[in-house]
């Protein structure tokens, strides 16, 4: 074979060699860009990879080429086509070939997908009184205004109707109610809202001022306060009014300084016109996790807060200020309510500071200031021969202070029902009548008929009870047919104070439990043990 055919076979064979490798290149560039097309990354899966794995992109050095020269990736080489790009990698380090890419982030890294800022927490919205026309001088009447506000706010979950501070608004009678209105309302009450005192503004059985109806999770809160305007409600009070508390009767004063009733504020122009029945400053009813706190309430016609078939109930930093001779002004009245804490509040009134009504459980009250009023009580139950249960009651961590009695358990005769595991522990009473009383029974006129039914009391624990008293340290007066059974009392610790009244020894009647030293004064008329005969309870009885 000559030198010249075998130089042109050899050109030959590089001409087809080349050909070859150059087809072969565009298949695998078109394959490659085939492959992308189909399956693209999503940009959760890419986010989740590089969260997980510390994943980084294997086509980012095909990317477009951004417009800020730093930490761009590289261009595609020539001749290759252009994938379309994915979601970039954001502020990752260049690398350069035979190299790793490199994973430290620089400064304030940039997350692969942006979140969006977050859109407004749902209810969110502030619904001021004063935007819907309330003036907040003390003089014109805001309820229209308070009205229109609430009914904004009922629409949004997590509102906030306001009450600023700076101002007096003049409120009648009006109900925030449900229970179409959103969850988790809150009534933020920074100024002063005042009861109206004309008599015109009152319906002759109108038992509320503001009530709250059938609410989830209403937070009633604030630096403001409430001012019922009771002393025009008080001084039509006849002074021979019917509802007196039993307990009066066994307090007499050493010589006629002191009066049975003491004098009540000086009657105005609105004497003798005001309706016969009293309303409650705040009541809620039927409502569920409903808060009171920081706000307070004064001067009430009647009660000041009332929770009736509430089931959650929290109060705490709340305080109650009203007159010790202001008639019938419970401080914090509970009824048909379950699951209620009250702590850390200062209640002042002329009444119980807190009533435990029927259909009450799982009561827990600490860290309570009580004085002026009537202490904290269970009861009154039973009224009308009606059936009463009260049960799982703890007050522990309580000073009371000058009032007419201390922890106090009353019900009427001919009731039904029970009372039963109640813990009053740790409580300090200082210049307090009669510090521990259970009377079953009650009266609040001047006499009762005698029946044989009553409300059944039993598991009463009274532990670490201390002070000074000034009329009778214990008065337990029991029912001859249902005795008090398993009444425990231990550390009592009651020193006389002699001041205007007449001192009394401790007092026992058909009560039975038992006694761990010390006990002073002593206390033996306590029976020890069980009743030797006890009615049989009825299932009428058993709650």
């Amino acid at each position: 074979m000559s030198s010249l055919d075998f130089k042109n076979l050899t050109l030959m064979l590089l001409t087809v060699i080349l050909l070859w490798s150059t087809n072969f290149e565009i298949c695998n560039a078109r394959r490659d860009r085939h492959w992308r097309h189909s399956r693209p990354l999503s940009a959760s899966l890419l986010k989740k990879k590089s969260k997980s794995h510390g994943y980084h992109s294997p086509n980012h050095h095909h990317s477009s080429k951004p417009k800020s020269k730093p930490h761009s990736p590289p261009k595609p080489s020539p001749g290759k086509d252009t994938p379309s790009p994915l979601p970039p990698p954001v502020h990752k380090a260049p690398y350069h070939k035979g190299s790793p890419p490199k994973t430290k982030s620089p400064p304030n890294p940039t997350p692969i997908v942006e979140v969006p800022s977050p859109e407004p927490e749902k209810g969110s919205s502030i619904f001021s009184v004063l935007n819907y026309g309330a003036k907040g001088d003390g003089t014109t009447d805001d309820t229209k205004a308070f009205e229109a506000a609430w009914a904004a706010a009922c629409k949004v979950q997590s509102s906030t109707m306001l009450i600023p501070s700076g101002y007096q608004f003049l409120v009648g009678p009006i109900s925030f109610s449900g229970p179409y209105c959103q969850r988790n309302i809150i009534f933020q009450v920074d100024g002063t809202i005042i009861a109206p005192t004309s008599p015109n503004v009152w319906k002759a059985n109108l038992m509320w001022w503001m009530d709250f109806t059938k609410l989830v999770g209403l937070t009633i809160q604030g630096k403001g306060v409430i001012d019922g305007s009771g002393s025009v409600w008080w001084t039509d009070a006849p002074y021979d009014d019917p509802e007196k508390d039993h307990e009066l009767q066994i307090i007499n004063p050493l010589n006629d300084t002191v009066l049975k009733r003491p004098p009540m504020p000086e009657r105005n122009e609105l004497s003798g016109k005001m309706p016969s029945n009293k309303p409650t400053a705040l009541r809620f009813y039927g409502s569920i996790n409903v808060t009171v706190t920081g706000i307070r309430i004064q001067n009430s016609p009647q009660c000041h807060l009332k929770f009736d078939n509430c089931n959650g109930v929290l109060v705490y930093s709340f305080s109650v200020s009203s007159p010790g001779d202001s008639p019938n002004t419970d401080g914090i009245h509970l009824q048909n309510s379950k699951d209620v804490l009250i702590h850390s509040s200062s209640l002042a009134c002329g009444d119980d500071c807190i009533s435990i009504q029927t259909g009450c459980s799982n009561v827990y009250i600490h860290s309570v200031n009580c004085g002026p009023g009537h202490g904290i009580s269970i009861g009154s139950l039973g009224k009308f021969n009606t059936k009463a249960c009260v049960s799982n009651v703890t007050v522990r961590d309580v000073n009371i202070q000058g009032t007419m009695t201390g922890v106090r358990i009353k019900t009427w005769q001919g009731g039904s029902g029970s009372v039963q595991g109640v813990s009053f522990s740790n409580i300090q009473v200082s210049e307090v009548q009669l510090p521990i009383v259970i009377d079953q029974y009650y009266c609040d006129k001047s006499t009762c008929k005698n029946q044989t039914t009553a409300v059944a009391v039993s598991g009463v624990t009274y532990q670490n009870i201390k002070g000074t008293y000034t009329v009778k340290p214990v008065h337990l007066a029991c029912s001859d047919e249902l005795p008090c059974t398993d009444i425990s009392l231990n550390t009592i610790q009651l020193k006389p104070l002699q001041t205007r009244y007449h001192l009394y020894d401790p007092y026992c009647w058909q009560s039975f439990g038992e006694l761990m030293a010390p006990i002073v004064p002593p206390l033996g008329c306590l029976q020890i043990g069980k009743p030797l005969k006890n009615r049989v309870q009825t299932d009428y009885d058993i709650c």
